[in-house]
């Protein structure tokens, strides 16, 4: 089954059936995490941090449907062939998203957002894969928004979509694994040494200053808080 297929029978389905497979969805993912997760870390997760977690995945949940709610309406729009242009999709949803990011999360820093928001997932000084999903609701929602937002004004391919949503959960564990999984030779190779890899989000868990970034430090390289 492809994804327009996939896509055509979420639409033949009651409503109440295709909010479960979204969360079930968000729950395999959060599974999946902690799963790997537990090759790094090996100590317990809190109640409050299995608490936020939940309510997390709830969010995320209703950000999925938000997306296919969008999309059912045509007022976001995917373009469904498999080509080279699939590609070119991907890097601008990628490059997009890590800019908005970027933004969003030095506005959260440099603000009132910080104290009444942020400072949750800045509990964890040393970062475990949990934390991922440990945010304070509105900014869950807000990471979400910034996603939908480009949904809305460009027509990416629905495989550039995957493709991204998959890579984004791979950056999210990498950056919470507390360890650098990455041997430093590859580290320095051209191009590695400008992703947001696990020592980059670690020091700024460490170091709220600096590394705002998420997939890259191209942002943080050209607006001076790169660590």
């Amino acid at each position: 089954m492809n994804i327009e297929t996939l896509l055509n029978y979420l639409l033949q389905l009651p409503v109440g059936y295709v909010w479960l497979i979204f969360l079930l969805e968000n729950v395999l993912i959060t599974c999946v995490v902690l799963l790997i997760g537990r090759f790094y870390y090996k100590g317990p997760y809190t109640p409050k941090e299995w608490t936020i977690c939940i309510i997390t995945n709830i969010i995320n949940t209703i950000v999925t449907y938000a997306g296919f709610w969008l999309w059912k309406h045509g007022i976001v729009k995917i373009t469904m062939g498999v080509s080279w242009n699939l590609l070119l999709d991907f890097l601008l949803l990628f490059l997009a998203m890590d800019l908005l990011m970027y933004v969003f999360h030095i506005a959260i820093h440099k603000t009132f957002l910080y104290k009444a928001v942020h400072r949750l997932h800045h509990e964890a000084v040393d970062p475990k894969p949990i934390d991922l999903f440990v945010l304070h609701p509105v900014e869950a929602f807000g990471f979400g928004s910034l996603w939908l937002l480009l949904l809305v004004v460009y027509p990416f391919n629905v495989y550039a979509i995957v493709i991204y949503l998959m890579i984004n959960v791979i950056f999210g564990l990498a950056g919470h694994l507390g360890i650098e999984p990455i041997p430093e030779k590859i580290l320095r190779l051209p191009l590695i040494k400008y992703l947001g890899t696990s020592t980059f989000h670690h020091n700024h868990h460490q170091d709220i200053t600096h590394n705002f970034g998420f997939y890259t430090s191209i942002w943080d390289r050209l607006f001076k808080t790169y660590k």
